[in-house]
Protein backbone atom coordinates (compact mmCIF):
# COMPACT_ATOMS: atom_id res chain seq x y z
CA UNK A 1 0.00 0.00 0.00
CA UNK A 2 3.08 2.46 1.14
CA UNK A 3 4.44 2.11 -3.27
CA UNK A 4 0.64 3.19 -4.29
CA UNK A 5 0.63 6.27 -1.90
CA UNK A 6 4.08 6.83 -2.62
CA UNK A 7 3.21 6.49 -6.74
CA UNK A 8 0.30 8.92 -6.42
CA UNK A 9 1.57 11.02 -4.77
CA UNK A 10 4.54 11.31 -7.23
CA UNK A 11 1.69 11.77 -9.69
CA UNK A 12 0.09 14.50 -8.22
CA UNK A 13 3.75 15.97 -7.92
CA UNK A 14 4.00 15.21 -11.50
CA UNK A 15 0.57 17.06 -12.73
CA UNK A 16 1.05 19.83 -10.39
CA UNK A 17 4.16 21.11 -12.87
CA UNK A 18 6.85 19.37 -10.87
CA UNK A 19 7.85 17.41 -14.29
CA UNK A 20 11.14 16.04 -12.86
CA UNK A 21 9.26 13.44 -10.49
CA UNK A 22 8.28 11.84 -13.40
CA UNK A 23 11.77 10.74 -13.66
CA UNK A 24 11.25 8.66 -9.92
CA UNK A 25 8.05 6.74 -10.99
CA UNK A 26 10.26 5.36 -14.49
CA UNK A 27 13.19 4.19 -12.19
CA UNK A 28 10.71 2.59 -10.03
CA UNK A 29 9.29 0.78 -12.77
CA UNK A 30 11.51 0.52 -15.72
CA UNK A 31 12.84 -2.66 -14.64
CA UNK A 32 10.11 -4.49 -14.81
CA UNK A 33 8.34 -2.29 -18.06
CA UNK A 34 11.72 -3.67 -19.95
CA UNK A 35 11.45 -7.25 -18.87
CA UNK A 36 7.74 -7.83 -20.21
CA UNK A 37 9.08 -5.67 -23.69
CA UNK A 38 11.71 -8.45 -23.62
CA UNK A 39 8.79 -11.82 -23.12
CA UNK A 40 7.53 -9.56 -26.44
CA UNK A 41 10.46 -8.25 -28.36
CA UNK A 42 13.34 -11.06 -28.25
CA UNK A 43 16.25 -8.32 -28.54
CA UNK A 44 17.58 -5.50 -26.89
CA UNK A 45 17.40 -2.67 -28.62
CA UNK A 46 13.42 -3.34 -29.72
CA UNK A 47 12.59 -3.70 -26.03
CA UNK A 48 14.28 -0.74 -25.18
CA UNK A 49 12.41 1.27 -28.29
CA UNK A 50 9.38 -0.21 -26.68
CA UNK A 51 9.75 0.97 -23.08
CA UNK A 52 10.93 4.06 -23.78
CA UNK A 53 7.58 4.62 -25.90
CA UNK A 54 5.67 3.23 -22.73
CA UNK A 55 7.07 5.75 -20.35
CA UNK A 56 6.28 8.75 -22.93
CA UNK A 57 2.86 7.24 -23.34
CA UNK A 58 2.35 6.90 -19.72
CA UNK A 59 3.83 10.55 -19.20
CA UNK A 60 1.54 12.29 -21.75
CA UNK A 61 -1.23 10.13 -20.18
CA UNK A 62 -1.19 10.50 -16.78
CA UNK A 63 -3.62 13.06 -16.37
CA UNK A 64 -5.93 10.09 -17.10
CA UNK A 65 -5.01 7.91 -14.79
CA UNK A 66 -8.24 7.18 -12.54
CA UNK A 67 -6.22 5.96 -9.38
CA UNK A 68 -8.92 3.00 -8.91
CA UNK A 69 -5.90 0.60 -9.21
CA UNK A 70 -2.04 0.70 -8.89
CA UNK A 71 0.39 2.82 -11.01
CA UNK A 72 1.96 0.09 -11.79
CA UNK A 73 -1.43 -1.85 -13.55
CA UNK A 74 -1.68 0.70 -14.62
CA UNK A 75 1.35 1.50 -16.59
CA UNK A 76 1.81 -2.51 -17.49
CA UNK A 77 -1.54 -2.24 -19.21
CA UNK A 78 0.35 0.32 -21.35
CA UNK A 79 3.38 -2.11 -21.51
CA UNK A 80 1.42 -4.73 -22.73
CA UNK A 81 -0.61 -3.03 -24.99
CA UNK A 82 2.16 -1.37 -26.76
CA UNK A 83 4.16 -4.36 -26.85
CA UNK A 84 1.57 -6.06 -28.92
CA UNK A 85 1.13 -3.15 -31.02
CA UNK A 86 5.36 -3.58 -32.08
CA UNK A 87 4.44 -7.48 -32.75
CA UNK A 88 1.60 -5.90 -34.88
CA UNK A 89 4.24 -3.07 -36.87
CA UNK A 90 6.96 -5.80 -37.03
CA UNK A 91 4.88 -8.95 -38.13
CA UNK A 92 7.48 -10.64 -36.34
CA UNK A 93 7.39 -14.89 -36.70
CA UNK A 94 6.74 -16.67 -34.05
CA UNK A 95 9.81 -18.89 -33.17
CA UNK A 96 9.75 -22.39 -32.63
CA UNK A 97 11.84 -24.60 -30.14
CA UNK A 98 12.69 -26.37 -33.09
CA UNK A 99 13.84 -24.17 -35.23
CA UNK A 100 17.97 -24.46 -35.35
CA UNK A 101 18.17 -20.84 -36.15
CA UNK A 102 16.40 -20.29 -32.44
CA UNK A 103 19.52 -18.22 -30.33
CA UNK A 104 19.36 -18.38 -26.38
CA UNK A 105 20.39 -14.88 -24.68
CA UNK A 106 22.12 -15.26 -21.20
CA UNK A 107 23.07 -12.58 -19.60
CA UNK A 108 26.31 -13.37 -18.20
CA UNK A 109 26.65 -11.39 -14.95
CA UNK A 110 29.84 -11.03 -12.95
CA UNK A 111 31.61 -14.23 -12.52
CA UNK A 112 30.86 -14.69 -8.46
CA UNK A 113 32.67 -18.22 -7.61
CA UNK A 114 29.93 -19.32 -4.72
CA UNK A 115 28.29 -22.50 -5.38
CA UNK A 116 24.69 -21.32 -3.97
CA UNK A 117 24.60 -17.51 -6.28
CA UNK A 118 26.20 -19.93 -9.48
CA UNK A 119 22.99 -22.22 -8.62
CA UNK A 120 20.45 -19.81 -8.47
CA UNK A 121 21.81 -17.52 -11.63
CA UNK A 122 22.03 -21.00 -13.54
CA UNK A 123 18.31 -21.67 -12.35
CA UNK A 124 17.32 -18.35 -13.26
CA UNK A 125 18.69 -18.71 -16.54
CA UNK A 126 17.19 -22.07 -17.39
CA UNK A 127 13.61 -20.07 -15.97
CA UNK A 128 14.55 -17.18 -18.04
CA UNK A 129 15.29 -19.29 -21.64
CA UNK A 130 11.54 -21.54 -20.65
CA UNK A 131 9.66 -18.58 -20.48
CA UNK A 132 11.18 -16.55 -23.63
CA UNK A 133 10.35 -19.95 -25.86
CA UNK A 134 6.64 -19.52 -24.70
CA UNK A 135 4.43 -17.57 -26.74
CA UNK A 136 4.14 -14.13 -26.12
CA UNK A 137 1.16 -13.98 -24.44
CA UNK A 138 1.94 -17.16 -21.83
CA UNK A 139 5.24 -15.13 -21.29
CA UNK A 140 3.58 -12.19 -20.46
CA UNK A 141 1.06 -13.75 -17.90
CA UNK A 142 3.84 -15.85 -16.59
CA UNK A 143 6.17 -12.45 -16.19
CA UNK A 144 3.10 -10.41 -14.32
CA UNK A 145 2.06 -12.72 -11.90
CA UNK A 146 5.32 -14.52 -10.61
CA UNK A 147 7.82 -11.10 -11.39
CA UNK A 148 5.58 -8.56 -11.43
CA UNK A 149 3.44 -10.41 -8.53
CA UNK A 150 0.19 -8.78 -10.12
CA UNK A 151 -2.43 -10.24 -8.86
CA UNK A 152 -5.67 -12.39 -10.78
CA UNK A 153 -7.79 -8.87 -10.85
CA UNK A 154 -5.02 -6.95 -11.84
CA UNK A 155 -3.18 -9.03 -14.85
CA UNK A 156 -7.14 -9.23 -15.87
CA UNK A 157 -7.16 -5.34 -15.93
CA UNK A 158 -4.12 -5.37 -18.16
CA UNK A 159 -4.93 -7.94 -20.60
CA UNK A 160 -8.61 -6.72 -20.75
CA UNK A 161 -9.98 -9.97 -19.96
CA UNK A 162 -11.85 -11.66 -16.74
CA UNK A 163 -10.02 -13.09 -13.50
CA UNK A 164 -11.26 -16.55 -14.38
CA UNK A 165 -10.02 -16.45 -17.95
CA UNK A 166 -6.67 -14.92 -16.60
CA UNK A 167 -6.52 -18.10 -14.09
CA UNK A 168 -7.45 -20.35 -17.01
CA UNK A 169 -4.67 -18.93 -19.31
CA UNK A 170 -2.31 -18.63 -16.21
CA UNK A 171 -2.57 -22.52 -15.68
CA UNK A 172 -2.34 -23.34 -19.19
CA UNK A 173 0.92 -21.09 -19.21
CA UNK A 174 2.66 -22.72 -16.84
CA UNK A 175 1.86 -26.11 -18.12
CA UNK A 176 3.88 -25.14 -21.47
CA UNK A 177 6.45 -23.69 -18.91
CA UNK A 178 6.95 -26.86 -17.47
CA UNK A 179 7.18 -28.35 -20.78
CA UNK A 180 9.43 -26.13 -21.73
CA UNK A 181 11.55 -26.93 -18.86
CA UNK A 182 11.67 -30.41 -19.14
CA UNK A 183 12.79 -29.74 -22.39
CA UNK A 184 15.83 -27.32 -21.22
CA UNK A 185 16.52 -29.86 -18.38
CA UNK A 186 16.52 -33.27 -20.03
CA UNK A 187 20.23 -33.50 -20.40
CA UNK A 188 21.02 -32.77 -16.78
CA UNK A 189 18.38 -35.03 -15.71
CA UNK A 190 19.93 -37.97 -17.72
CA UNK A 191 23.48 -37.07 -15.97
CA UNK A 192 22.17 -36.99 -12.39
CA UNK A 193 20.44 -40.69 -13.16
Amino acid sequence: MQDKETDLALIRAVLAGQTAEYAVLVKRHQRFVFTLAMRFAKNREDAEEIAQDCFVKAYRALGTFKQTSKFSTWMYTIAYTTSMSFLRKKRLDTTSINDDDYVLQIANNGTDFDANVIERKSTYAYLNQAIDMLLPDDAAIITLFYKGEQSLEEIASVLNMEANTVKVKLHRARLRLKDKLQFLLKDEVKELI
